[in-house]
């Protein structure tokens, strides 16, 4: 069990080893602070070596991968990119880091792999990890003890493909689909692999399939009918244990998201009692006595274990209030879990009462707790997260609408530094979890089909009206803002609503919702195609309806668009076209454009950005503070 230690080596916050740079950190202002104090993830840990885990920090000052011999103490950095790298996976015995190598953000790449301690001489020992097999976007990844890996691969021209690698032989095809599908395990034998697909068109709602390494089907469970019934299936894991085939899965039975027991072998489904509100998923313990049950409900969300052989109820595992955004249960029954709450920084904890990784250097400033509101919308009691600047006390204040992305996400009693900084100079921040937000049922998220983007501001604006008739908002003073989905929303409700709104902030948004299909990744496309019910050419009218660039004319207030020029996701070109109608009418507006793709894991870019977007208010709503100052 791992407790109290430091990141050595070339992991250490640099600031910690300089005195003038430590200085310089400590005295900058607290919003940049929150960014810059290192952090880390929760540990994913090697199933045949617990003690050889995996994590990411942004130690160094980008996001990148560190190797952990939990035994030793020693720490070591994986990888080493000037855009960072976020995707790992350890080998189930723990000789091996597999990481995701793309082109600067694009998230077209290939799998490499190194030793856990590294190469020889200093050297990272890189090697391709699956050679044979071309570029993709990533579908899944699954290894197993004899060194075979399931790969899934995502093309433009193929769709997705499912490959089995082994050791020292040619990649074999085992699925190939044109419609969204990907890698969900490897059972602990080797002998089942759990795919989710979507054949049947609807890429919201996934059906499972296991097959063999060959590719024969074993079984089969699909809770939409062939695409009749809205109703989705996950995977979350088989048995960690050997000669059991029993896969555990998320389901919708019942409107929410809840496991129960499949063994596909058999075709026996076991229904789980866990009565709890909210969206409920779950993962073996490691010897698979019991399940570690995550529930999440109204934007919080706590843990409890389960035995389903004992037919009693759950029982607590007790966590702070606030949001656990990850959790592991080890070989000794401890639970590790990474921890926040929109006042309090991250932090990974045990159950046995240890901090289980803590960073060296700065350590994040507080920020202010949320309060809950609940509104009526028009489609029912829509919630929202509130955020007051300590001082003044009353209102009403310059207030930001920060709206997530997704869509199908949602906002949460978790620790967020860029919220924070609108706090720190004088703003109020609200934020919606509008239909198409998981964690309130099924119904909730699958709301927002066909009318897209519209659907999702009828519930911000019912906010919206709220926060100025109950004297949080200043009328005069509001701010739509938010990245990827939440900049789509940005935009699109610059131009419906373009009286509500005195300014906007969009960040790798959707700007031109049919060059943005044309554009964007395939799996992407397929979600598109749900949500609008078909492709621009089958259905242009509903494209045309929920894209920013239809209402371009009709916006009026500034505009403020970052975008990443390499983003798959929301691709530069749809952006471009979006700018080059604001510049034709001379509207004001500025668009900042950077070397990375779906957002930045440097951190002092995501600095410069969130100086970008506070100056830009600042100058336009002649309020708040100067951002290199507050």
């Amino acid at each position: 069990m791992g407790g109290m230690t430091e990141i050595t080596g070339s992991t250490t916050d640099p600031s910690a080893q300089d005195p003038a740079a430590a200085a310089a950190a400590a005295s900058a202002p607290e919003w940049e602070q929150r960014f810059r104090a290192p952090r880390v993830s929760l540990p994913d840990w090697a199933e045949d070596a617990p003690d050889r885990a995996l994590f990411v920090s942004n130690a160094t000052g980008t996001y990148e991968l560190y190797a952990w011999d939990r035994a030793t103490g020693e720490q070591r950095q994986v990888t080493d990119r000037p855009n960072g790298t976020t995707d790992g996976v350890l080998t189930p015995d723990g000789e091996s880091v597999w990481w995701f190598s793309d082109t600067d953000g694009d998230e077209f790449g290939v799998w490499m792999r190194q030793p856990f301690h590294g190469g020889r001489d200093g050297q990272s020992g890189d090697e391709p990890a699956t050679p044979g097999l071309d570029a993709s976007y990533p579908a899944g990844l699954a290894i197993g003890r004899d060194g075979t890996a399931v790969v899934g691969r995502s093309t433009d021209d193929d769709g997705t493909t499912v490959h089995v690698v082994r050791p020292g032989t040619a990649p074999v095809e085992i699925y190939r689909h044109r419609e969204s599908a990907g890698v969900g395990d490897l059972s602990h034998d080797g002998t089942l692999i759990a795919l989710e697909h979507t054949e049947h068109g609807d890429a919201m709602h996934s059906a499972l399939r296991v097959v063999r390494p060959d590719g024969t089907t074993v079984g089969e469970l699909d809770d939409t009918e062939g695409g009749t019934k809205e109703l989705g299936l996950s995977v979350l894991g088989f048995a960690p244990v050997a000669g059991d085939p029993r896969l555990l899965v998320g389901h919708q039975r019942r409107g929410r998201w809840e496991p129960m027991i499949w063994d596909p072998t058999t075709g026996t489904e076991t229904e789980l009692a866990i009565d709890l509100p909210g969206d409920v998923v779950a993962e073996w313990y490691p010897d698979a006595s019991a399940l570690l049950v995550m529930h999440e409900f109204e934007a919080r969300s706590e843990l409890w274990r389960y035995e389903p052989e004992a037919g009693s109820a759950p029982v607590r595992v007790e966590t702070p209030a606030g949001s656990v955004s990850g959790a592991t249960a080890r070989p000794d029954g401890t639970v590790e879990y990474l921890w926040s709450s929109a006042a309090q920084p991250p932090v990974v904890r045990s159950t046995s009462g240890a901090v289980v990784l803590d960073p060296p250097g700065l350590k994040a400033p507080a920020s202010v707790p949320v309060e809950d509101v609940w509104v009526d919308g028009p489609g029912g009691r829509v919630h929202a997260l509130v955020q007051r600047p300590a001082a003044p006390a009353e209102g009403p204040f310059p207030t930001v609408f920060e709206i997530h992305g997704g869509p199908t996400w949602h906002d949460s009693d978790a620790f967020a530094s860029g919220p924070a900084a609108w706090v720190d100079h004088g703003y109020a921040v609200v934020r919606v979890n509008y239909r198409g937000s998981t964690g309130y049922g099924r119904a909730w998220t699958d709301a927002l089909k066909h009318r897209v983007g519209l659907i999702e501001l009828e519930d911000i604006a019912a906010v919206r009206e709220w926060a100025v008739k109950s004297g949080l908002a200043d009328p005069e003073r509001l701010v739509l803002a938010g990245g990827s989905w939440g900049g789509y929303l940005t935009l699109l409700g610059l131009g419906t609503q373009p009286d509500d709104w005195a300014l906007g902030l969009a960040a790798v948004p959707v700007a031109d919702y049919v060059t943005a299909y044309h554009d964007e990744m395939e799996n992407l496309k397929a979600m598109d195609r749900t949500l609008l019910g078909g492709t621009p050419e089958e259905v242009p009218e509903r494209f045309e309806a929920s894209s920013p660039l239809t209402y371009v004319d009709a916006v009026r207030a500034p505009v403020y668009i970052s975008a990443g020029v390499n983003d798959p996701r929301c691709p530069i070109r749809q952006v471009e076209n979006y700018v080059d109608r604001l510049k034709d009418r001379d509207a004001v507006h500025e668009v900042y454009r950077y070397d990375a793709g779906h957002g930045s894991l440097v951190v002092e870019e995501r600095i410069k950005q969130v100086r970008l977007e506070l100056d830009f208010a600042r100058r336009h709503l002649a309020t708040g503070t100067d951002p290199s100052a507050a």
